[in-house]
This record gives structure tokens, sequence and C-alpha cells, in this order.
């Protein structure tokens, strides 16, 4: 999902190979995105969590979402909010671990369904037995 500019209430869009831009959420009815741009303005509202962490948080969160044009508009708008270069490259990497453990989340999954144990440690081992 595209950032939203919270001062303008406009939103990013798409660009397509012949650079014009395509309109966001042409998908959606009017009443769907009233709700959203409610919540989503919500979210940015002053509170408990500053906007310069919120925006790392959406950097990770668009990351593991895989939003392109959220990701570059959270980037900016981390920078614009004072966050270092070493924050927004920590808010990356976060969203690398997750990334990673989610894979092997889901061979953990695989494996216990498949009755695996490839390389299990608690296991004896040649070298042990």
């Amino acid at each position: 999902m595209p950032v939203i500019d919270m001062e303008a209430e406009s939103t990013e869009s798409a660009e397509k190979p012949n650079n014009k831009k395509w309109p966001s959420y042409t998908m959606v009815e009017d009443r769907f995105k009233k709700v959203y741009f409610q919540f989503y303005r919500e979210t940015y509202r002053k509170s408990e969590v500053d906007r310069k962490t919120k925006e790392l948080i959406a950097i990770a969160a668009s990351l593991g979402f895989k939003c392109e044009g959220c990701l570059e508009g959270h980037i900016k708008k981390a920078i614009e909010y004072g966050a270092t270069k070493g924050e927004v490259s920590e808010a990356i990497a976060i969203a690398m671990g997750v990334a990673a453990a989610s894979v092997v989340d889901q061979t953990d999954i695989a494996a216990e369904n498949l009755q695996l144990l490839h390389f299990d440690d608690s296991s004896p081992t040649e070298a042990t037995a």
C-alpha cells in the first residue's frame, strides 16, 4: 500500500514503464478507502511511540509485506523525522532476521509433518556413538 502523506492525504502511485503514474486505490470502493484512511491517520497520531520510531517500524513492515511504494515512502519519512543511516539499517536488518526466522519456522513445520531429522543435534552421531 502506498504511503499516505498525512499533511495532504494524497497517495503515492506506482510508476509504470512509460513513466506515467498509475492511480492507486482504483479497485477499492470509496467506503472502504474512507475506513482505511481513518485507520491509517489514527496510527500516525501522536502517541507513546514517536513518529521516527513508527517510520522505522513501517520500514520493517513494508519489507515483510513486500510493499515497494510503502518502503520508499517510509524511508523518506524516517529520514525526515530524524532517523540516521544506522537506524534505517537496523530496521532493515531486523526485517531480514525475521524473514530468515520465517524460513526456519516453515522448514521446522515441514520437518515435523514429514518426520525428518536431517541434522538433529540431540540424536547420536557416528562421532559420539
